[in-house]
């Protein structure tokens, strides 16, 4: 059985949203933080939500809903945190990610991190 806790890419980028945001994680503002680490390509909500269950589901995320709110027509707000997990996990990415890089930079002479932007 594989390792639950080995994160694809787009995992990661999900997990890292939802770091990065803090108290501020629910599904719009998840979405759009995908959306900035993940361009030039596009992302759907769908694709977020669906991440969203996945990573809750191997433990890695926790969620719950906030109180009613008028502003949103009586609606709860689902909100987002990492847990221990899912910190581990991303930090193992990250390790496994920075080994690939520094081998590509031997590698392939010339290579230098750029920002796209």
């Amino acid at each position: 059985m594989p390792d639950q806790t080995l994160l694809g890419q787009f995992e990661q980028v999900v997990l890292g949203a939802v770091l990065s945001l803090g108290k501020n994680a629910y599904g719009v503002t998840i979405h759009a933080r995908v959306v900035e680490l993940s361009a030039p390509r596009g992302v759907t909500r769908g694709a977020v939500y669906a991440t969203l269950d996945r990573l809750e589901d191997k433990g890695l995320l926790t969620s719950w809903l906030s109180e009613p709110a008028k502003e949103r027509g009586g609606r709860a707000r689902r909100y987002y945190r990492l847990e221990k997990s899912g910190e581990q996990a991303l930090r193992e990415s990250a390790e496994a990610a920075k080994r690939l890089y520094d081998t590509l930079a031997r590698s392939l002479k010339g290579l230098a991190w750029k920002p796209l932007r």
